[in-house]
């Protein structure tokens, strides 16, 4: 594992209720329940310690029957960012200590991702938050709206999320819309975060952004009010997540190959 300076914390939060898959950070995934192999995969990173922060009693019993952390939160948080704020609360972290936030469906979360998004936040003192991005290599993720763009500045930065196409490729746009992609390729945003917990704890009060609400995207409302985003440029694509009965049936498939 390689080391990041001052060591950080994985916080996975995990809520029983999914419109589209019930139930699902408990769902199988051959023989362990799905919040399970995140934290599994989570302490393969060079994390000091791994936490799972869930909403019901159920899957904090599943992750002590595996030997995973694992803490109660409130049910009625509105997003997972608050239901961080309490568990950093929880567990007592300091304001300058760095969290990870490692969603509980991504089940082939690379630990050398988790690494990089939190030696990111370790490397740059004028972020409060990091995430992460990776190179669109075909159009059709580039005019996907469910898929979030990053536009970055000189020195590694968010300038801004959207999902729209960004940064509009002016001369590559003709009628009926783009034929290939810009160049240099356009970012893919990569839904991890690292933030310093100081910060976790306070973001709950900041007052909901306009562009926020538009793009529904959270991460907006820290940047809304100030607040830099440090940004890693992985050269790999992450693993599917689960989102739904589909997505868990190619996971499993994956798992099992």
């Amino acid at each position: 594992m390689n080391s990041v300076p001052g060591g950080f914390t994985v916080l996975i939060p995990a809520r029983l209720a999914s419109t589209r898959l019930p139930d699902k950070p408990l769902a199988d995934l051959l023989g362990l329940p799905m919040v399970v192999r995140v934290a599994q995969r989570a302490r393969e990173s060079a994390a000091s310690r791994v936490v799972v922060a869930a909403d019901d009693a159920r899957i904090v019993e599943a992750c002590e029957m595996h030997g995973v952390d694992a803490l109660l939160t409130r049910k009625d948080h509105p997003s997972g960012s608050d239901r961080l704020a309490e568990a950093c609360a929880l567990l007592g972290l300091a304001d300058e200590s760095m969290v990870v936030n490692v969603q509980g469906d991504e089940p082939l979360i690379e630990p050398g991702l988790i690494d990089a998004v939190a030696r990111t936040l370790a490397e740059r003192p004028e972020a409060d938050m990091s995430t992460a991005v990776h190179a669109i290599d075909n159009l059709e993720e580039f005019l996907n709206p469910n898929v979030v763009k990053a536009v970055l500045d000189a020195r590694g930065l968010a300038l801004y999320f959207s999902r729209a196409p960004i940064p509009w490729w002016r001369d590559g746009h003709v009628a009926g819309g783009f034929s290939s992609l810009p160049s240099p390729a356009p970012w893919r945003h990569i839904g991890i975060y690292g933030y310093r917990a100081g910060f976790v704890k306070r973001f709950p009060s900041l007052p909901v952004a306009p562009i926020e609400t538009g793009e529904a995207l959270e991460q907006l409302r820290a940047m809304w009010h100030g607040h830099r985003i440090a940004v890693h440029q992985s050269e790999h694509a992450p693993g599917p997540g689960v989102d739904t009965p589909a997505d868990l049936e190619r996971v499993r498939r994956l798992l099992a190959g």
